[in-house]
């Protein structure tokens, strides 16, 4: 019971936790993002302001004077003098002159590094920005750093048959650690504060969503309860106005279910007792009258007369064949009824079947003087999909039903008519009818009376029609009158 009574906040605890996690790394992924794109527009921002200071230098440090010395070498006083306003404006920038082909000619940096610089830039992304008349957002190499690529302003220059560029990496290795420095406190500030405030508001605002969201689960986990504790009529109303809707159609057709099946299991302990009583009576009868005769023959043998015997004899064989009978009824029942008999369907005349049936039983249709007599529709010979021998023994117990309810003078006809893909057959009988309260009743086993049972048997017949009929899924009706005869029909498909 302790198991059961936490089912329901483990649930919300793991939906309370996965909300939280995806809400969590939803939240660092914003920040995360957050930071680059905004550090990109920084930088895109920054590079689109500074991208005509390459071209002021030029216009203003080499109006008066040449970048280089008259024997080839780069004049370093112009590019000190440079250093100094670096000094003054930003000390990040770094500035490098470099040839038609990107080689590092000099380099003007307030900060060295103790890596030496590359002896070439990529002049891919200086041609590019260049064409895109200092619009775009491009990235250069950094000859201090060739693993990373930074922002830069550039322009070209023609000095006495000279070209190059003058290229300025705007956020230098001053500017990398400052931002660094500053990304890091805004990660601690406003990242952890961010992160708190989530948590916080993850943990009070998803508890009550999945409080709310699991409340039918809750309604069903305590239908479900009071259904195991044995209120069998527990069900969930409206389940399709619950969000799982789905799972609720599905309990309430289980507990259906179970119901049926309960209800199918006391009806076959009633029918199980039933049978107990009535095959312990039925057998009883025959029983005794074996037992009676029996010990008269014992006891008597030597003053009865062979007429007497003889008498004796035949009683007693009469109840041993119905003990027979019984019996077999019994074990043929069983095997129907534990679905052990599987029908062999196969393409055969109906219309002889019953020709050979009627011809059989005439010798005991004579004996009460009863017309026995075979009707076929158009004198038609018609074929059926079925399991011949099954459906001999329903068509047999049919019309021994019918003989043994027929009176003396009276008559059995067998009727078979073909309409579409269906062949009906009929079993109509002039004998004593059937009570309109037996009716529904009589396919069931043991509804005859015992009075019943010792003129006429055990009352299993119609049971084992009605189960041969239900394995060729074909239904049994009876129309009857109360000494105005009975008339029995079932179909089968035509071939």
């Amino acid at each position: 019971m302790n198991k059961q009574s936490t089912l329901t906040p483990k649930l919300v605890f793991k939906l309370w936790l996965a909300l939280s996690l995806l809400i969590l790394g939803m939240a660092a992924c914003y920040i995360l993002v957050t930071t680059y794109f905004s550090n990109q527009h920084h930088l895109a921002t920054q590079q689109e302001i500074n991208a005509p200071l390459a071209q002021h230098l030029i216009d203003e440090k080499f109006a008066d004077a040449s970048p280089f010395m008259e024997d080839g070498t780069v004049n370093k006083a112009v590019f000190g003098d440079l250093m100094h306003d670096m000094m003054a404006v930003n000390r990040s920038i770094e500035v490098y002159l470099l040839g038609i082909d990107g080689e590092v000619l000099h380099s003007v940096v307030l900060e060295h590094s103790p890596k030496e610089p590359a002896l070439y830039v990529d002049t891919k992304p200086i041609t590019d920005f260049i064409e895109s008349d200092y619009k775009g957002f491009c990235l250069g190499d950094d000859p201090r750093d060739r693993s990373e690529r930074k922002i830069f302003s550039v322009a070209p220059f023609e000095n006495n048959g000279r070209n190059g560029y003058i290229y300025i990496i705007l956020s230098g290795e001053a500017y990398q650690l400052a931002s660094s420095n500053i990304f890091n406190k805004y990660i601690k500030s406003f990242g952890l504060g961010a992160i708190a405030l989530t948590t916080f508001f993850t943990l009070l605002i998803g508890f009550v969503l999945i409080w709310f969201i699991t409340k039918n689960l809750r309604t069903i986990t305590q239908v479900a309860r009071r259904f195991k504790e044995g209120d069998l009529n527990a069900r969930i109303e409206d389940p399709e106005k619950t969000d799982v809707a789905v799972f609720a159609h599905t309990f309430n057709d289980m507990a259906d279910t179970i119901n049926a099946n309960l209800e199918e299991i006391k009806s076959v302990d009633e029918l199980r007792r039933q049978l107990i009583a009535n095959v312990s009576h039925d057998l009883r009868t025959p029983l005794a009258v074996l037992k009676g005769y029996a010990d008269t023959l014992q006891e008597k043998s030597s003053s009865l007369t062979e007429q007497e015997k003889n008498k004796y004899l035949n009683v007693i064989s009469s109840n041993s064949d119905k003990l027979t009978n019984l019996v077999e009824q019994l074990f043929e029942y069983s095997k129907l009824e534990a679905k052990q008999i599987e029908p062999l369907m196969e393409q055969f005349s109906i219309t002889d079947l019953c020709l050979d049936l009627v011809s059989k039983y005439d010798i005991l249709a004579k004996k009460k003087n009863i017309d026995l007599s075979i009707a076929v529709k158009n004198n038609e010979n018609i074929l059926v999909y079925a399991d011949i021998s099954l459906i001999e023994r329903a068509l047999q117990n049919l019309i021994d039903n019918a003989l043994k309810f027929t009176p003396d003078n009276g008559s059995i006809k067998v009727e078979l008519e073909k309409s579409g893909e269906q062949c009906f057959v009929k079993v109509n009988d002039s004998g004593i009818g059937i009570a309109p309260e037996m009716q529904s009743s009589i396919f069931e086993r043991f509804k005859q009376s015992s009075e019943s049972f010792a003129k006429n048997g055990a009352g299993l017949g119609l049971a084992i029609v009605k189960k041969i009929l239900d394995l060729h899924q074909s239904t049994i009706t009876v129309m009857s009158k109360q000494n105005s005869g009975s008339s029995f029909k079932f179909n089968l498909p035509v071939a």
